[in-house]
This record gives C-alpha cells, structure tokens and sequence, in this order.
C-alpha cells in the first residue's frame, strides 16, 4: 500500500466547495479595490485644464486691452463734444448777425461797419477752425444727395434742373466730430427733377466720403 489516499464521497465534494469559494472571495476582493488611476495621465489631464483656463485668461485680457484702448480713443475724439456743441451756438449767431446785413449795406458801407464785418467774418473762421482742429468738421452738403444720417429736411424746393432729392438749400450748416454727427444741417431739397443715378456698386456717397474726395 502506498500513503496517498484518494479521497471519494463526501470529503472530496467538500474539498472541491472549499476550493471554489476561496478562489471567488479573491475574485471579488481583486474586483472590490478600484484600480490606481495612472500618475502619467492625472499629470496630462491637470496641464489640458490649466492650458484651457490659460487660454481663456489671455482671451480675456486681450479683449480688455482691445475695450480699453477703442474707449481712450473715443475719450480723446468725442471728449470735446459737449463744448463744441454749445460753440455751434456762438458760431450760429456770428453767422445771422452777417447774414443780417443786407447787400447794399455791405457795398456802401463805411470804414466803421467795414471792419466791423471783417471782424465779425474773422471771428467766425477762427472759431471754425478751431473745432476743427478739434475733429470737428462743418458739412457741405449744397449739391449733394440727401442722406437722412447727416441731413435733416426742412422743405422742398420745386426744381428740375437738378435730380430729385438734391440738397439745394442750407437753413443750418450741420457738424460731424470724427465720424459721428455732432447736428444734421437743416436743409431743403430739390423736387421735381430726374432721380439719383446710383454709383456703379449700387450704392451712394455719405457727406464725408464727398467731402474728403
């Protein structure tokens, strides 16, 4: 006989139970503890959020940049604004006080209201070309298309030599300061006559684009 028993029966069903439940409970054990996130990958996943939060960062700063530097520049352009519209008033006034003296007056006029006028006539072109100086530019609108962005219509002038819609008369010379309107000239508009020809591109000059031109 040899020492090695082979064990049937009942002891051998117990043996194989044995086996199995300890081979399942380190199964489940080896399944219960979570797995060890990668160091490597937590490293690559911190750098992607603080790239992101950098970026919008500078986005952010640049855009403030962008904000500041448009609003220094309308500060320095439009500042003068509120000055330069209570100046259209004095400059208004020198031009009725001129307008008031009739041609004859002018022609006969002695060497007293002569200078007077000349004076009156100087005062107004240096204050106009001190809000100039400024930004601040006088329209021309006689002759050209009216544009309800710089005009204001005061009547219309029954006339078909020109195109319809022309600006014709000045009642009140208008002002820009940069690109904005500082007041619309007041102005009467020609009736009556052949329409607009457009530009080639479909469209039409502002005042400005005919002024600088």
């Amino acid at each position: 006989m040899t020492d090695e028993t082979t064990k049937t029966g009942p002891d051998a069903t117990a043996a194989d139970t044995s086996a199995n439940f300890a081979q399942d409970a380190a199964e489940a054990v080896d399944m219960a503890e979570p797995s060890q996130p990668d160091p490597v990958e937590l490293l690559k996943a911190e750098n992607g959020e603080l790239r992101d939060r950098y970026l919008r960062l500078a986005a952010e700063m640049d855009n403030l940049r962008r904000r500041t530097e448009r609003d220094v520049k309308d500060a320095k352009s439009y500042s003068v604004a509120s000055f330069a519209r209570d100046m259209l008033a004095v400059a208004d006034n020198l031009r009725r006080t001129l307008d008031a003296i009739p041609a004859e007056a002018r022609a006969g006029a002695d060497a007293g209201l002569s200078t007077l006028i000349e004076g009156v006539e100087m005062t107004e072109r240096s204050m106009l070309s001190a809000l100039e100086r400024h930004g601040v530019r006088q329209l021309e609108p006689i002759g050209q298309k009216f544009d309800p962005n710089f005009h204001q219509a005061m009547f219309e002038v029954p006339n078909p030599e020109v195109p319809n819609n022309t600006v014709v008369q000045v009642v009140q010379a208008g002002f820009v300061i940069g690109d904005r309107v500082l007041r619309p000239a007041m102005v009467g508009v020609a009736k009556g006559g052949p329409k607009v020809v457009e530009n080639a591109d479909g469209g039409s000059n502002s005042p400005l684009d005919e002024k600088d031109a």
